[in-house]
């Protein structure tokens, strides 16, 4: 298959808390452990790299800012090879946040690409639904976790 374009990986959620609020859920492990990776090596803070891990997987990734704009946007790159990821955090009427994710730079062949970003389409969307029932609601509801349970391929 030949890309006229690079795949992105594109989502996106309105999630009735303040921006800040939202932004610190994503900067801050002991929140963001509640619906996505399970362990940090520290917050997401300018120039300085973390480990995310995902135990019941038995995997982990190195995450590096590039950018890092309170309330507003995060761009980091992650992954093996690595991929840029952009947060854009945008207040909304009512004490509430829109939140998109933006991936990109994915490699391989044009097929490897699509899949990657579709992948990534998909673990990103059940990272916003995860985070939204998390700050509006207080539920857990483990979608990570659940995602690829053990004994399904």
């Amino acid at each position: 298959m030949e890309l006229r374009e690079s795949p992105i990986a594109e989502t996106a959620m309105l999630i009735r808390r303040p921006v800040a609020e939202v932004f610190e859920a994503i900067v801050d492990p002991a929140v963001t452990t509640k619906f996505w990776f399970t362990h940090s090596s520290g917050r997401l803070d300018d120039g300085k790299p973390v480990e995310w891990e995902w135990r019941m997987y038995g995997v982990s990734t190195r995450v590096e800012l590039s950018e890092i704009v309170p309330n507003e946007k995060i761009i980091m790159r992650w992954s093996d090879p690595p991929t840029t990821v952009v947060w854009t955090f945008t207040e909304m009427p009512d004490e509430a946040t829109f939140l998109e994710i933006r991936n990109f730079g994915f490699t391989g062949s044009g097929d490897e690409q699509v899949k990657q970003a579709v992948e990534s389409t998909g673990g990103f969307a059940l990272v916003l639904a995860g985070a939204k029932a998390w700050l509006e609601q207080g539920l857990a509801l483990g979608l990570i976790g659940d995602r690829h349970p053990k004994g399904v391929e």
